[in-house]
């Protein structure tokens, strides 16, 4: 099951920002640099106010209990907020919700308007992008591989 863009798995609203802090799980492409890099800024965030934060990688998480294949679930930012999976900029703001520091953005990116445009931006320029540079990464590690490097 492929979640839509700006879709949870649940009746939630897009866009919807949940306050509560328990159970919130990170799941991200530990092998884009551009990803790991970012989430590592939200981990240490995360661990040095003692936030309940999960961070998982894609080969550390549970995809199949979302309905996730590995590819679906690199193609773009996914967070599980209170047994719900939320995909794209409503996953950035669940996540940034979370995360005292960061509420400001989660807010500016649920607003009307500005919802639509970066869900746009993310959609159809960040995520494509992204999948694109983790395709090239593993063809040419798939490359290395079979060359005998």
């Amino acid at each position: 099951m492929r979640v839509k863009s700006g879709r949870s798995l649940s009746e939630r609203a897009p866009g919807t920002i949940s306050r509560s802090m328990n159970q919130t799980e990170v799941i991200y492409n530990a092998e884009c640099p551009i990803c790991s890099r970012e989430v590592g800024a939200y981990r240490r965030h995360a661990q040095a106010r003692g936030l309940p934060i999960r961070f998982s990688p894609l080969d550390g998480a549970n995809l199949a209990r979302w309905g996730l294949s590995a590819e679906d679930a690199a193609r773009r930012f996914h967070v599980v907020q209170d047994g719900r999976l939320i995909s794209g900029v409503p996953a950035f703001a669940a996540l940034w919700s979370a995360m005292p520091r960061y509420r400001w953005l989660a807010w500016l990116v649920t607003r009307p308007g500005l919802r639509g445009v970066a869900g746009w931006g993310y959609d159809r320029l960040a995520a494509p992008l992204l999948y694109a540079m983790h395709r090239r990464r593993q063809a040419r590690a798939l490359h290395k591989r079979a060359a005998g490097g």
